[in-house]
């Protein structure tokens, strides 16, 4: 995986003392790749180690404690709190799909090689969709179960248990204690497959969380914007981003945005001219992706949908949904499917 990219110490939490309860010598194993164990069981929540040490630690560890199953025994020991911040977020979220949302926004601050998002089922099948997990290279069998597991616990931690998991794909050869996958999914695990995938059912997102705080999770989210910087990030993501956490406060106007990114209004326009885009453009995009998500996962009235992407009027609301989705939200909310 990514030779040069950083992970976050924690996503290895808990091996060194699972490595001893295989009779294995975990601080060995540790030192043998320079992977200091402080670093993953201590406090810091910035701690980094490069992202290839993660993927040979647990392949080594597997391979010599003759454990195929090591990912998955490490994903049972693991939950959110592994994504520090990002957990804090993903938790206030409104929805499952909020939640999941978030995380693929922001999962860079955990790793930058790592993505989670929902593609079509990779089945065909209709009434179901795949939650993704992925990396910007292919994924070591450990690093693979240990990602699905994990990202299957907090599914099932955000949904209050069993959610309708239909199936697993994972992209390795069955191993010989292939039982305990499916064991620990609770459902039929397919190997070889072309990506990690849980199967799950595509109403899936709309599932309100318990619990969830907004204002918690605005802190959170300002706090992820303002102390992790996006590999690649540019100026459209920046202004995307203080966008997103302007809509229905008030008028969304470049002065205020530019003020925010300390930059003169004229010089944020020609850098935003540069990328192909113009401030009106990306505050169109922010609405329609917002109004998609609260028109499909929420059932609040349309015209505490209008407020919130910052529109005066219900009409409005209509207006752009037809120009934005061909359709008006009435029907796009009873239709129930996301918008390609």
């Amino acid at each position: 995986m990514g030779t040069g990219s950083l992970t976050r110490a924690r996503a290895l939490r808990g091996l060194v003392a699972l490595v001893g309860e295989l009779g294995g010598d975990g601080a060995e194993l540790f030192a043998r790749f320079r992977i200091p164990i402080d670093a993953v069981e201590g406090t810091d929540p910035d701690a980094l180690v490069p992202t290839r040490s993660v993927a040979r630690v647990l392949e080594t560890a597997a391979a010599e404690l003759g454990c195929g199953d090591l990912g998955l025994r490490l994903a049972q020991r693991q939950g959110p709190e592994i994504l520090g911040p990002l957990a804090v977020a993903v938790q206030n979220s409104a929805t499952l799909g909020d939640a999941l949302d978030c995380a693929s926004r922001y999962l860079y601050v955990h790793s930058p090689a790592l993505t989670i998002g929902a593609v079509a089922d990779p089945e065909g099948v209709a009434g179901v969709t795949g939650l993704e997990y992925g990396s910007t290279d292919p994924l070591p069998p450990q690093v693979a179960d240990l990602g699905v597991g994990v990202l299957h616990r907090i599914v099932g931690l955000l949904s209050g248990g069993p959610y309708g998991l239909r199936s697993v794909h994972l992209p390795h050869p069955a191993p010989a204690d292939a039982d305990r996958f499916r064991g620990f999914f609770g459902a039929e695990v397919r190997f070889d497959r072309p990506a990690a995938v849980l199967r799950v059912p595509a109403d899936l997102v709309r599932r309100p969380l318990a619990g969830g705080d907004e204002t918690v999770r605005a802190i959170a989210i300002e706090y992820l914007e303002t102390h992790f910087d996006r590999p690649g990030r540019t100026v459209t993501d920046r202004v995307r981003a203080a966008v997103d956490r302007s809509l229905g406060s008030g008028p969304v106007r470049i002065g205020s945005v530019a003020r925010l990114l300390r930059v003169h209004p004229r010089t944020l326009q020609r850098h935003l001219a540069g990328e192909g885009t113009t401030f009106e453009q990306v505050v169109d995009d922010a609405r329609r992706d917002t109004a998609e998500r609260l028109i499909l996962r929420t059932d609040l009235p349309f015209t505490q949908v209008a407020a919130m992407i910052g529109l005066a009027e219900q009409s409005a609301l209509s207006r752009a949904s037809r120009r934005w989705f061909g359709t008006p939200p009435r029907e796009l909310r009873k239709a129930g499917l996301p918008v390609a």
